[in-house]
């Protein structure tokens, strides 16, 4: 008789994952079962991929999509991560300048408060990202996943670009002044 496997729905993405007790993160909201495969895409990412400038997507999709339950970090890094993927897909800054603002825009943490989660968090979920097969279809796939949970959260996003015009400067790291 084979082992019966047993599977969930992810608290976050609510992608249907693997039933484990493994660890998971202090106030992201994921299962087991998906904080294990997002582990396993990190990494690849900093192994074979050697940090990929699409890294940075690919955090702040899951954290957005993971939004856990409100509390002070929870609330804090769904809006940072939020305002990460409005900057890029929305606001034309690469990665590097980006990550600057978000340093800046952290100085006013005391501004955000919790967004309640939209019903769908995006279609794809860390489970179609892990079936990349090298990193250009890696890269393409970290896009649309990042895109399409930028595009839920769509209800939110007048309070994003407000918290985002908080510390963000001209895209310096793209020729702007």
């Amino acid at each position: 008789m084979e082992p019966r496997v047993h599977v969930e729905r992810c608290v976050g993405c609510r992608a249907l994952v693997l039933r484990t007790d493994g660890p998971t993160h202090r106030y992201i909201g994921a299962s087991p079962g998906c904080w294990a495969i997002f582990c396993g895409i990190l990494a690849k990412e900093y192994g074979e991929w050697r940090y990929p400038p699409v890294h940075r997507l690919t955090v702040d999709a899951y954290a957005a999509q993971h939004p856990g339950t409100p509390s002070r970090r929870s609330i804090q890094s769904v809006a940072v991560h939020l305002i990460s993927l409005y900057l890029v897909l929305e606001g034309g800054y690469d990665f590097g300048a980006a990550a600057r603002a978000k340093d800046r825009i952290l100085r006013h943490r005391d501004h955000f408060v919790w967004l309640d989660p939209p019903l769908s968090l995006g279609k794809m979920t860390v489970l179609d990202v892990r079936k990349a097969g090298d990193l250009a279809e890696h890269a393409e796939l970290v896009q649309r996943w990042a895109g399409g949970v930028w595009e839920a959260w769509s209800p939110h996003h007048d309070t994003i670009r407000r918290w985002a015009a908080l510390g963000a400067l001209p895209r310096e790291g793209n020729g702007d002044v």
